[in-house]
């Protein structure tokens, strides 16, 4: 990789209109792909394989890998990636390497479908999960790029959500359905063969300054490129990988560990880091190290701008979508149990689901224009918990597919217009200055709190189930509750207003 020339890059300037939401449409679709390949889809896998629901929960650590996207988000903002960025420049490069990160980590998953080393299969969802978030890094940046306002977030947001979710959708649902009929190694081949096909697209657009020349020699150093990167990340992920096992044996955490004590400790660490160092934050000067450091600027910056405040706000942020991310590792095994077939699961995740999503989505964009900040945020908690509180419902009738529909279509709606509203909301806290690392760390961070909560879910439930009490039905329940506090921060919220820059 080399260092950028510029901080900043422009979009290309046919990139407007119906050619801009197509773009990021598609750019949605490329990150929307793979998300259920190492989620959803995976945990049916291994239900399918016999692993106990306490390891299929520590498999949703997984999915904590988003949440550091920080850790390597300037990367993004510093670095080229040789040869794709400098015929497509600096933004599409790094998510034309991630795509081929995407594509060979499904395909990794496809041939080792078996899952008799649950290691290897941790591996490789892990590689799947990293290359699929500095996809998403990098879409993001360029968004806050193009549409610096609100009134020019909303319709874009609207069709990254729209192509992100309908690729969720038809991944889940396509998985599922050519498992059922050919098996796991099929499913994931077809998720491999179909996140390659906009790479191709890119790949033809026009170059990022006015230059046609060097195409094929820009596409062939970025190729050689992008295999070096591919096998250092994934060396480097099974090293990390084998000191964490080693850990965790040592610690003694395995299917029958009660680790939720653990989780709970680790969850108030940031807060406490972040109330700690926000006295010396608030005091830094315009060229201290602080502000002006590469790696850590951009987040020092926020803290600066908003002080007290930005503690309010990450409390915030880390329970919004909460209800969403315990609700999403557990649903399929629960409708599972319940004697639904992974083809009726499929169905169900197909259209119903794509449509469900697709309505919250556009109604989420719709409103982000026309009503309140606080308004927006607060019905799309409300919709959010009903989906949630929908599982509740279904477990508590006969097994019916026309039920199972309506479960999946509540919650797909309700997921959708949440996540339109958070989006535009998190993409309005961010300094222009710094748009790829601030949104990358407001939205990783995020999912810290869910993620590592849900990873302890598969052992609530089976000691609540052992208890005597109805697992599922308390955990969906409280999930659905968790998405209705976000409200009562609301107030507080329309109190913050962020510090000028003093640069």
């Amino acid at each position: 990789m080399t260092a950028a020339s510029t901080f900043d890059e422009a979009p290309p300037a046919a990139l407007h209109g119906a050619g801009r939401l197509a773009v990021f449409g598609l750019l949605g679709f490329s990150a929307g792909l793979p998300f259920y390949m190492f989620s959803t889809v995976l945990t049916l896998r291994l239900a399918e394989h016999g692993v106990a629901l306490a390891v299929i929960g520590f498999f949703a650590w997984v999915q904590l890998l988003p949440t550091f996207k920080f850790a390597w988000a300037p990367l993004l903002d510093r670095y080229d990636v040789p040869g794709f960025a400098r015929f497509w420049g600096k933004r599409r490069g790094w998510i034309m390497l991630a795509q081929l990160g995407i594509v060979t980590s499904t395909a990794a998953m496809a041939l080792t479908a078996s899952d008799r080393s649950l290691g290897v299969t941790a591996l490789f969802a892990v590689l799947l999960a990293f290359w699929t978030t500095t996809l998403e890094v990098a879409a993001d940046a360029w968004r806050i790029d193009v549409a610096p306002t609100q009134d020019l977030q909303g319709p874009i947001v609207a069709a990254n959500l729209w192509g992100y979710r309908s690729a969720m959708v038809a991944a889940g649902s396509g998985a599922l359905l050519v498992a059922d009929a050919a098996g796991w190694s099929a499913a994931y081949w077809l998720i491999a063969a179909a996140a390659f096909a906009p790479f191709p697209v890119l790949a033809a657009m026009r170059p990022e300054q006015d230059r046609e020349r060097g195409r094929a020699l820009a596409l062939a150093t970025g190729l050689l490129a992008s295999a070096a990167i591919l096998l250092a990340a994934a060396t480097l992920v099974a090293a990390i990988g084998s000191v964490v096992l080693a850990v965790a044996a040592r610690l003694g955490i395995d299917g029958g560990a009660n680790v939720t004590p653990y989780v709970l400790a680790i969850c108030l660490v940031p807060f406490l880091a972040m109330a700690a160092a926000l006295p010396r934050i608030k005091r830094a000067a315009p060229h201290s190290r602080l502000r002006t450091s590469t790696a850590i600027g951009p987040y020092v910056d926020f803290f600066w701008r908003y002080g007290r405040g930005a503690l309010v706000l990450m409390a915030f942020v880390s329970i919004y979508r909460m209800g969403d991310v315990l609700a999403l590792n557990l649903s399929k095994p629960m409708i599972k149990a319940l004697g639904y077939s992974l083809t009726q699961i499929g169905r169900a995740d197909s259209l119903v689901a794509l449509v469900a999503s697709m309505a919250g989505v556009g109604m989420g964009g719709w409103i982000v224009t026309r009503w309140p900040q606080a308004w927006t945020l607060a019905i799309g908690a409300v919709f959010a918990a009903i989906g949630n509180f929908g599982f509740v419902w279904l477990a508590h009738r006969p097994p019916s597919e026309a039920m199972l529909y309506v479960a999946t279509a509540a919650d797909q709606f309700g997921n959708g217009m949440a996540g339109a509203v958070f989006v535009v909301y998190l993409s309005m806290l961010v300094n222009p200055r710094y748009p790829g690392a601030q949104y990358a760390f407001l939205s990783g961070f995020a999912f810290l709190l869910p993620r590592l909560l849900s990873g302890a879910g598969g052992v609530v439930v089976e000691r609540l189930d052992r208890a005597g009490y109805a697992g599922f039905d308390l955990f969906f329940l409280a999930s659905g509750l968790v998405s209705l506090a976000a409200i009562a921060f609301l107030p507080a919220l329309a109190r913050i207003r962020p510090r000028a820059d003093d640069r």
